[in-house]
């Protein structure tokens, strides 16, 4: 097991600490030297077993990255960041927390955390050989080592240099006071939220001096990642330190603005045919595809990654929608079901029957200047609805009777008008279709899980809940779009992109092929 050789050198001779001075560290230009020829994935993370590091699509699969593993390589980069102050370590340590540790507890469920990160197509965190663990009844190693990650949040942020005049380096950018003893200042740092249609990470560190006054001299060291740019970096090159020296006052204030862009890493593979499996990344942030095993993403030899991958508009999660009925003690929502439209049990947040249960309400007039912040504004108009996950297609109906699916482009059958509620309910509405005046997106009266939508008239019907079957509650989409989202293009299908690390029992994919 590689976690097991990993936890082996660190209580090694050479990771006890500086005692003894650079002569003892006879263990580092060996694991120096091993990682850089270690079988790391685009997590920056492990595998389970030891496998060819020319030769990674072979891991793409459920079982892969191992918490234990990443928990030990967390605290091997530390120390050889300690020891080196190479930038590469700091970069390492970055990646493998916000993509192999935030995202090993299901949410903000006590208890509940996971042994292996699914790297494969169309995987999801719940469906493996382990799965979620239980709050009472598991109890794997990745329990313990979980934990410890989750409780060490705040570690590796700030490290000290002694001299005569102290440094203090600043390696991880996380909201978080110090009080730092040896240069008399206590420093508060502040990161405002990375979201995907602002390219910045803007940090800004705000000094006081812990004495009362002026602090002794002393250097900030201010880390510039390598994801950042120079083109627009209010700071120096990628892979840098910015270094401020200074007798610190009270007031004193640095920002920084660091440029965050898209970008692709291949797979490391040396086998011709999976030259064009790519991750995609956002800063240090992993982004993953919703889809069940759709992997083509459309691209151009020319074109740049923001010409088929765009940020999706902090606006759009005001106009998500889910739409349930409600019989006896049952509630049931409107599902895009394999793009044929159904009625379902009211889904848990955090899967695909959530996802697949939710749509963004689209005005008809889509150069209208008219905004609405709240999807009742829309009442009245025309709209059209577009599938969570199928960004750019829409719910269509195919005729009179005939059941509701999903379209690839706009038509005279994806256009309704929202209406109040036929059944005269405040809560409720109906939708009109704009191409069959009098006739609704109707349900059924005998509510039952899997019953195709179709659309029906009132003039036709004999039905007497018609008014009750074809009106739905409107609420909040059961599913929201995370902050830092976007829509990547693709062959058959686009895909909405959000980092790994949000995720919990949706099915996704790490890994594109670039067509």
């Amino acid at each position: 097991m590689v976690s097991t050789v990993i936890a082996k050198i660190l209580p090694s001779k050479g990771f006890q600490g500086f005692e003894g001075g650079w002569g003892d560290f006879e263990v580092l230009p060996i694991v120096c030297k091993s990682l850089k020829s270690i079988d790391f994935s685009v997590l920056k993370t492990l595998n389970l077993q030891r496998s060819d590091p020319r030769r990674l699509a072979n891991t793409l699969v459920t079982e892969n990255e191992e918490s234990c593993t990443t928990y030990n390589m967390l605290k091997v980069s530390r120390n050889l960041f300690r020891w080196t102050k190479e930038m590469a370590y700091a970069d390492y340590y970055e990646r493998a927390l916000t993509n192999g540790v935030l995202g090993i507890q299901r949410g903000k469920e006590p208890g509940v955390m996971i042994y292996m990160l699914p790297l494969g197509r169309g995987n999801s965190k719940a469906i493996s050989y382990h799965g979620w663990g239980t709050q009472f009844n598991s109890f794997w190693c990745c329990y313990g080592t979980g934990i410890e990650s989750f409780s060490k949040l705040g570690d590796s942020i700030y490290f000290e240099e002694a001299g005569e005049v102290a440094g203090l380096y600043i390696i991880q950018y996380i909201s978080s006071s110090l009080n730092w003893k040896s240069g008399q200042i206590s420093l508060n740092q502040k990161v405002e939220p990375v979201v995907a249609s602002n390219n910045l990470l803007q940090v800004t560190l705000t000094i006081s001096s812990s004495e009362g006054g002026a602090g002794l001299t002393s250097t900030l060291h201010l880390r510039v990642p390598f994801w950042t740019y120079s083109n627009g970096a209010k700071a120096v090159l990628n892979g840098n330190f910015l270094s401020v020296t200074r007798k610190w006052g009270p007031g004193d204030k640095i920002t920084l603005e660091l440029p965050i862009g898209l970008r692709t890493e291949v797979i490391k593979d040396d086998r011709p045919k999976y030259s064009s499996i790519h991750a995609i990344l956002y800063g240090p942030y992993l982004l993953a595809g919703l889809t069940s095993g759709d992997w083509d993403i459309k691209t151009e030899s020319t074109a740049s990654l923001s010409d088929f991958i765009t940020p999706i508009p902090a606006v759009y999660n005001s106009h998500l929608i889910s739409l349930s009925q409600e019989s006896g003690n049952s509630t049931f929502v409107l599902t895009n079901s394999n793009r044929s439209i159904t009625i379902e049990k009211f889904p848990k947040p955090g899967t695909d029957s959530s996802i697949r249960s939710t749509f963004r309400l689209i005005l008809k007039d889509a150069n209208s200047t008219e905004e609405f912040s709240n999807p009742k504004d829309a009442i009245g108009k025309f709209v059209m609805l577009e599938p969570f996950d199928f960004p750019g297609m829409l719910l269509t109906h195919q005729g009179i009777d005939e059941t509701l699916g999903v379209a690839d482009s706009a038509d005279s059958g994806s256009v309704f008008r929202l209406v109040a509620g036929l059944d005269g309910k405040v809560e409720t509405v109906s939708l009109e279709s704009e191409s069959q005046e009098g006739c609704f997106v109707y349900s059924d009266v005998d509510y039952k899980s899997g019953t195709s939508i179709k659309l029906s008239c009132i003039s036709g019907s004999s039905d007497n809940g018609f008014e009750g079957a074809a009106s739905f509650i409107m609420k909040d989409g059961i599913s929201k779009y995370h902050p830092i989202s976007f829509v990547g293009k693709g062959v058959r299908r686009n895909f909405i992109l959000h980092p790994l690390h949000s995720l919990w029992d949706e099915s996704y994919t790490v890994y594109f092929n670039f067509i």
